[in-house]
């Protein structure tokens, strides 16, 4: 089987037009009508999913709280959409320090990642697809991106490390595990 090897472009340069496209579908009251996550790809193109079981929320809730508890500093945010070579991409929860939300400003989709983007699977995320996620918020700017696995258990990743990282380097305190009450 041959591999086949797709080369994106560079961050900056698509993310002019992830922006422009972005305000665009924000516009689109016949977009707005419709449930559930959207994000692009890198042609503009939309990608639709439902909305996530009932966990999913949750989980987010849950990691966002210990968020805002452990590096009180910061800004927690939910369903945040970034711009990456591949389009704008929505990290379930992310953090940003005081510094790079200045740098943020209050766009609708920010043109680089915050600090930490964490993602909760669901039962539909491929392996392929986590990964693809993780190597586009890092080249965005994330300088840990963190998955929730469906089980509540957290994995931690640094920028050009394969292998996850025994705990966050940002956030030291957070739990290897997500209890839900």
């Amino acid at each position: 089987m041959a591999t086949l090897t797709i080369e994106l472009p560079q961050h900056e340069a698509q993310t002019a037009f992830n922006l422009r496209r972005w305000a665009e579908l924000l516009a689109d009251p016949e977009l707005a009508r419709f449930e559930g996550r959207i994000e692009t790809d890198r042609h503009g193109h939309i990608i639709m999913s439902p909305p996530p079981a009932p966990s999913h929320g949750s989980f987010q809730l849950e990691i966002g709280h210990l968020l805002r508890t452990l590096m009180t500093r910061g800004r927690v945010l939910t369903e945040c959409p970034i711009s990456t070579a591949d389009g704008v991409k929505a990290a379930d929860v992310a953090w940003a320090s005081p510094d790079r939300m200045r740098e943020l400003g209050n766009r609708v989709c920010f043109p680089t990642s915050p600090e930490i983007c964490v993602e909760v699977l669901s039962p539909s995320n491929t392996d392929a697809e986590i990964k693809e996620k993780m190597a586009l918020y890092f080249d965005a700017g994330a300088k840990e991106v963190w998955v929730c696995a469906q089980s509540g258990t957290m994995t931690f990743y640094a920028p050009k490390t394969a292998q996850p990282i025994t705990a966050s380097q940002l956030c030291p305190e957070f739990p290897k595990r997500i209890k839900l009450r």
